[in-house]
C-alpha cells in the first residue's frame, strides 16, 4: 500500500487558508468538525467525486481511484480548512511514516498559525 500526496487538495487547501477559510480549532475537535459518512455522500452526489478528493491529502493508489476509502488524511469539512484536521493529519501522516503528507500537512498548519498571528489573533500554545 502507498499513499502518496494529493497535491490537487494540498493546492486547495493553501487557497483556502491564504484568504482566511480556516476555523481556528481546538486539536482534540475534529472528531466533532470531521464530516460524517453522510455528509460525504451528500457532497459527492451535489459536487462529484473530483470535488471530493479535493479535501483529502492522501491517495491510497492500493483502492480504485473512485473509491471513498481511496482518499485518507482529510482537513475540512467541504467548506473551510479546519485546524483540528490539519493536526489530526499531521499527526497521523509522521505516525504511519508518510513523509511527503507529513511534510505538506505540517505546511499547512504553518500556515494557519502565520494567518493567525498576522491578523493579530493571540494563539495559545499548541497542546
Amino acid at each position: 500500500m502507498a499513499v502518496k500526496l494529493n497535491r490537487k487538495a494540498y493546492e486547495m487547501a493553501k487557497d483556502l487558508i491564504l484568504p482566511g477559510r480556516y476555523v481556528y480549532d481546538e486539536r482534540d475537535a475534529w472528531s466533532e468538525h470531521c464530516p460524517a459518512a453522510a455528509q460525504e455522500n451528500a457532497f459527492i452526489r451535489r459536487e462529484g467525486m473530483g470535488e471530493y478528493t479535493k479535501w483529502y491529502l492522501g491517495i491510497n493508489d492500493a483502492k480504485p481511484p473512485d473509491a471513498k476509502g481511496a482518499y485518507e488524511f482529510p482537513y475540512g469539512d467541504f467548506k473551510d480548512v479546519h485546524r483540528c484536521g490539519v493536526l489530526s493529519a499531521e499527526s497521523r501522516a509522521a505516525q504511519y511514516k508518510h513523509k511527503e503528507i507529513a511534510s505538506a500537512v505540517a505546511h499547512l498548519h504553518g500556515m494557519i498559525e502565520a494567518q493567525r498571528q498576522a491578523a493579530g489573533v493571540r494563539t495559545s500554545a499548541p497542546r
